[in-house]
């Protein structure tokens, strides 16, 4: 990638300064959308699974089946053209609050903010968008920013070769709901309900579920050597006002 490109894809001031605030305790991050006397604080940050990923080469997408007028197909996943170490790596994710009132009760308005798969511990020096395989940035228009998109509310970090299994419990869901044979998912519940986790031991490889909505954009984190230390999904962004002064 030449440097036009890579500025093209690097992140921005206020991108990269939500990709790292994101994941520290404490952090106020602004205030509700609405509710400016309400600020958003990053109140958690926790470990959600380990996965593994044996091929290097890392799916991020919704595990839904792509839905058709006539019949349900898997999902072919939106491989990162980025390819990374092949092991095992941790899942953190990130959760804020922002307390509110609705119809005379009191929530404690707890949402996810972000997740990342953390495949060094070294610092971030740097964001990137990830491109999916087969993507030019060229062909991206400027300032435009190209992700994985889901009506399903729900992404995944996967292994590429294990896909198909993977996301076979989702696709078989699917088509039990649309002939009335609706049954319990063969998936692990994390955080009841919140994560949800695929593992096929015949790959040794994972799918790990998170919150997602409409077009998300994957981040590349990556070290000051150039190597890729955090991969990153952020989906707070729309629930609060970033003040002026942070």
């Amino acid at each position: 990638m030449d440097l036009a490109a890579e500025a093209r894809s690097a992140a921005d001031a206020e991108e990269s300064w939500y990709l790292e605030a994101a994941f520290i305790p404490g952090t106020r991050l602004g205030t509700r959308c609405g509710d400016p006397a309400t600020p958003v604080r990053v109140t958690e940050v926790r470990d959600v699974a380990t996965i593994r990923v044996p091929s290097g080469r890392l799916v991020v997408d919704a595990p839904w089946p792509e839905e058709e007028v006539s019949d349900l197909r898997p999902r072919t996943g939106r491989e990162l053209a980025q390819r990374i170490p092949a092991g095992t790596f941790r899942m953190e994710a990130a959760w804020t609050e922002a307390p509110y009132e609705f119809m005379g009760e009191r929530f404690d308005g707890r949402e996810l903010a972000a997740v990342r798969l953390r495949i060094t511990e070294a610092p971030v020096a740097h964001w990137e968008m990830a491109l999916g395989v087969g993507e030019d940035i060229e062909r991206i228009r400027p300032g435009k920013r190209t992700g994985f998109e889901t009506e399903t509310n729900m992404g995944s970090f996967a292994d590429a070769t294990a896909w198909p299994v993977l996301t076979d419990p989702f696709l078989e869901f699917w088509r039990g709901c649309q002939t009335g044979n609706r049954q319990p998912r063969r998936t692990e519940s994390l955080f009841d309900g919140e994560f949800e986790r695929v593992a096929d031991d015949e790959h040794g490889a994972d799918l790990v579920t998170f919150g997602a909505e409409g077009s998300s954009v994957v981040w590349l984190g990556r070290s000051q050597t150039g190597a890729v230390a955090s991969v990153a999904v952020a989906s707070g962004y729309h629930l609060f006002v970033r003040e002026p002064s942070i």
